[in-house]
Parts: C-alpha cells; structure tokens; sequence
C-alpha cells in the first residue's frame, strides 16, 4: 500500500484525486490550511468525505510553515507526493500578490526540501497553462519555450517547474509538472466562470464577458484530470538521454523531469459556453461586455501528444 501525500487535499481537484487514490488502495496523507479564499464550509465538506475512508489522514498545515511540512514527511514517510495547493486565479494576483510568493513559491521550497530530505520517489506538483503567457502558437506544446508570463500567478508556476528541475539534476528527485487548462466539474471553486455565470444568471445579475467574447478556453473536466494524475503517479519520469544542450528542448530534460499539458485538446468559444448555461437554465443572461483583463489570455488550447504517448490517455469528456 504505497503512501501519497496530496497537499491542497480539501481543495477541488486535491479532493477528486484523494478520492480516487483511495478507491486505488493507495494510503492518503492530505494537507490543507483551510484558507477562506473561497467558502471554508465547501472545503470541510469534502473533508467530510474523505475522513470516511480508513486509509485517509488529515493534517491541518500551511505549506509555508516549514516545521510543519517537515513534521509531516518525517511523520508519515511519503513514496509520493502530489503538491495541489497553490494560491490559485490569475485575478486575485492582481490584488494580493504577496500572497503568491508566499504560498507558490515559499511553500513549493518546503515540498521541495522535504522530498529531498526524505527520499520521495516522485514529486508532483500542479503547474498552469498559465505559463505560455503571451505564446500565441496553437496548440500550446510543453516544448515551446514560456519565457514571456503575464500575470504573477503565470510567473509562480513557472518558477515552480525551474525549481523542480534545480531539485531533479541537484538530487536526483523524479519530478512531473502537471499544466492545466481550466479544470471544470462537481464541488468546483465558487470563483469559476461556470459557477460565477450560472448564479448570475439565476439572480438576474450581469455576467462579465471579458475580451468582449472574443476568448476561447480548453475546458477540462475533472475526471480527466484525476485519471491523467493517477496514471502519472504510476509512471516515474526518467532522464531524456537524447537531450542536447545546444537545442535544450523545454519539455524534458537529462535530469528525471517531465512536464505535460494537461487539457481537453479542444478548446469553446466563450459565447458558447455562456449559451449551454442558458439553455441548460431556460434563462438569457444579461451581459456586460468588456475589455481582456490585465493577466488575461484569450486562447489556450493542450496540445497533449506527449501525456497520450506515455500515459496512454487523452482527455475523454467533451
């Protein structure tokens, strides 16, 4: 029965993934500080869930408390982890960016050190398509160079990958990095687009319609997610012995590094999404139409032939 730490474990997709590497037989250590970034009731509702499994153990932590982090390594011993807990939405980093540095990059130094310390067999950790910035060559591949974020939130995530790769050439650490596109489904975050639009429309509110529509987005349910992590899991990243210095390609590395997008590979028109809402509600939505936000992209579309050739699965929800 292999041991799983999964930081951000009452948080959305920290919460799936729990479940179904419980349902694995695997044994689950979940982290979570329980923050009020959204409603703290929708978190301990799913830890609800979770606690009725044996093979599940909570821990009441902040990854930024190094203490606390490296009490639990030495406590429980993971063979892997699973980091899902980041301070997450791109808007928010637009207000509260100390927030960011603290939780994406002080708490991923404690994931980091602790997996080192205590020989971890493979790190995961949740980056974002956030990362290819202002690329605008479709699909975004995981061997396109991210050098250009456009939101601190972006910037985070990809400190997050070079600092995977600093810890796998150091130390050997296997490490995967996991970019998502705009990960949907049941016990979501209430600041997703389907829940903000759904509950405007419901109450007769406006809804913002950024880009004035002109944005399409890679929806990824989060069943897909869960299956495309749980199968990595089971697949220890190894050193690309074909790297070459001289043409360094982005995506793999001579050290145990691997990062993969993780996304429906079909992106919606944004005017079309807001439409099935609407016809699933039986209600027009009132819309203000808007300029693209600061830290905005207004495509992103997985390109996901590297996650099929080695997992052998690509996203099946439409």
């Amino acid at each position: 029965m292999k041991k799983v730490l999964v930081t951000g474990a009452a948080g959305f997709i920290g919460f799936h993934l729990s479940n179904r590497l419980l349902k694995e037989g695997f044994k689950v250590i979940g982290i979570d500080n329980l923050n009020d970034y959204y409603d703290v009731n929708l978190k301990y509702s799913r830890l609800g869930l979770l606690k009725g499994h044996e093979n599940f153990t909570f821990e009441k932590a902040s990854l930024e408390d190094k203490e606390a982090v490296d009490l639990v390594f030495s406590k429980y011993k993971p063979e892997i982890v699973v980091n899902l807990a980041a301070q997450a939405g791109v808007r928010y980093s637009l207000e509260n960016p100390q927030a960011y540095i603290e939780s994406n990059i002080v708490g991923f130094t404690n994931i980091l050190e602790g997996s080192r310390h205590h020989k971890v067999g493979h790190l995961i950790y949740a980056s974002s398509s956030s990362v290819y910035g202002a690329n605008t060559s479709l699909p975004f591949s995981v061997h396109d160079n991210v050098d250009h974020p456009i939101s601190l939130y972006a910037a985070t995530k990809k400190a997050n990958e070079l600092m995977a790769h600093t810890y796998s050439h150091l130390y050997g650490i296997p490490t995967t990095g996991l970019r998502f596109f705009t990960v949907y489904g049941p016990w979501g975050r209430p600041d997703m687009a389907l829940f903000l639009f759904t509950k405007a429309i419901i109450t007769g509110e406006p809804i913002k319609v950024f880009n004035n529509g002109n944005m399409m987005r890679d929806f990824t349910y989060v069943d897909d997610i869960v299956e495309s992590i749980y199968r990595l899991t089971l697949k220890t990243p190894e050193p690309n012995l074909e790297w070459n210095g001289k043409k360094p390609d982005p995506g793999t590395s001579y050290a145990p590094y691997k990062v993969y997008n993780i996304g429906n590979n079909n992106p919606v028109k944004l005017m079309d999404f807001i439409e099935a809402i609407e016809s699933k509600l039986g209600i027009e939505a009132k819309k203000d139409f808007m300029p693209l936000q600061a830290g905005d992209v207004p495509e992103t579309y997985a390109d996901v032939e590297d996650l099929f050739r080695d997992i052998n699965f690509r996203p099946q929800t439409s």
